[in-house]
């Protein structure tokens, strides 16, 4: 019975190096992921407060529920010029990502959630980046699977 609790912990990506889950969305004309488990949820954009001299890649900040979420454009910090929709955006759970408070990306897009496995990921093109885990290889596409630090890191 032992051994049925821990091939289950395995596919449900436990210590066994299984799938992992990730949010897929898009930034200009790229496609990037998190790892679904810093995410607390996605809602649709709405109006933003400006803050006077806050860095280049706040955008401002919002209400949601109660709490003051700071919205950061992760173009200016990925150096993307293209414009968007910027339609959506991803809230991180604040027990996830340290004391940054509560953040919310602000994206073009959501596409998806899909399960990636180690041998998904090419970590060759990223060493030198510790805020990127690597590049997922999709069936049509190239994914970058970022790290949500990335923008405390600026």
């Amino acid at each position: 019975m032992a051994q049925s609790e821990t091939s289950t912990e395995d596919e449900e990506g436990g210590s066994g190096g299984g799938p992992t889950q990730v949010l897929e969305f898009g930034l200009g004309d790229e496609t990037y992921c998190l790892d679904i488990d810093v995410i607390d949820e996605i809602v649709d954009a709405g109006q933003l407060t400006r803050i006077p001299n806050s860095p280049p890649q706040v955008e401002g900040v919002m209400d949601l529920r109660g709490r003051t979420t700071s919205i950061i454009n992760p173009k200016t910090v990925f150096d993307i010029e293209e414009d968007g929709e910027r339609n959506r955006i991803i809230v991180f759970d604040p027990d996830a990502i340290g004391d940054q408070g509560t953040i919310g990306w602000i994206v073009d897009e959501v596409y998806q959630v899909s399960n990636i496995t180690p041998d998904d990921v090419d970590e060759t093109t990223t060493a030198n980046d510790e805020n990127v885990h690597g590049i997922v290889k999709g069936d049509d596409k190239f994914v970058v699977w970022v790290d949500p630090d990335i923008v405390g890191d600026q």
